[in-house]
């Protein structure tokens, strides 16, 4: 992923998208418990479809007029290329799984891809009231305080991290993520295994993590984290090393010195062809997490 040139368009924007994230946060909290909601699988699905449908009433018309060019991504677990132009790839509810499980780690995401390549972005985490915000080429900021990545180099002295992007991700997928971690514990320091990338990614680009991996394409979960890690001077590429893009089938952001040990570690593990291995049958609803 590349670092482009500022667009006055993009920088125009940011107020009005980072105004839209922030309402639509207030939402989210207000649907907040403390306990857990729903015990059955159909039960937890049903929460998770009622936060997404609150908060998009509230968050997509603002972004929608704000750049009436852009199109919308219906489906916030599809991946692969996205049709040439502007796409709005926004996440209701970011950790959804989270939230309707009583835990503190969701947020609202809304993100501006450019020719699959994201341009804008802005998250907001309605619990602390934080707001992360990049556009390409303009820098990555933490509530308008710039964002440095990491500056270690030792992998073995590295917090590094990965998560299920979905539910009923291919068996071999599954297979993988594990074979990931045990690598990675004993060539990093410690390895944190947790939903929503997102939240994985913030801390990437803010320097408290020093690398983060998935074997996904989910767009949703990687397009906000891909421009702010990028934007903080970190390094975003495939598993094959190549700089990602939102068509991308694979991920690893990390800080400039530690990326190609991670990449060596990772690599391997990587398919070399698509999964051919039929999804997990549970659950059938792929709810988003």
């Amino acid at each position: 992923m590349t670092t482009a040139m500022p667009s006055g368009l993009d920088t125009t924007l940011l107020p009005a998208v980072t105004t839209a994230v922030r309402a639509a946060g207030v939402t989210l909290r207000e649907r907040r418990t403390t306990h857990a909601r729903g015990v059955s699988l159909e039960e937890v699905v049903g929460e998770i479809h009622a936060n997404d449908e609150a908060v998009l009433a509230v968050l997509r018309e603002p972004l929608l007029k704000a750049r009436p060019e852009a199109r919308w991504v219906e489906d916030e677990l599809a991946g692969g290329a996205l049709p040439p132009g502007e796409w709005w790839v926004a996440d209701p509810a970011e950790g959804n799984i989270n939230h309707v499980h009583g835990l503190p780690d969701w947020a609202v995401t809304a993100t501006l891809v450019r020719d699959n390549q994201p341009v804008l972005t802005a998250v907001h985490l309605p619990l602390t009231g934080d707001t992360y915000t990049a556009t390409a080429g303009g820098g990555a900021h933490l509530n308008g305080r710039p964002l440095t990545v990491s500056a270690k180099s030792d992998l073995g002295a590295a917090l590094v991290g990965t998560g299920q992007a979905r539910p009923g991700e291919s068996t071999d997928t599954f297979r993988r993520i594990g074979e990931s971690v045990t690598a990675m514990l004993t060539a990093g320091l410690v390895v944190r295994v947790s939903v929503p990338a997102t939240l994985q990614l913030i801390h990437v680009a803010a320097g408290r993590m020093d690398a983060f991996w998935q074997f996904s394409d989910v767009r949703s979960g990687l397009v906000a984290g891909a421009l702010l890690v990028t934007e903080a001077g970190g390094t975003v590429t495939d598993l094959d090393g190549k700089p990602w893009t939102a068509a991308g089938r694979d991920f690893l952001a990390a800080a400039p010195r530690i990326h190609t040990s991670a990449l060596d570690v990772l690599s391997p593990i990587r398919p070399t062809i698509r999964p051919t291995s039929r999804p997990s049958s549970r659950p059938t609803s792929r709810p988003s997490i």
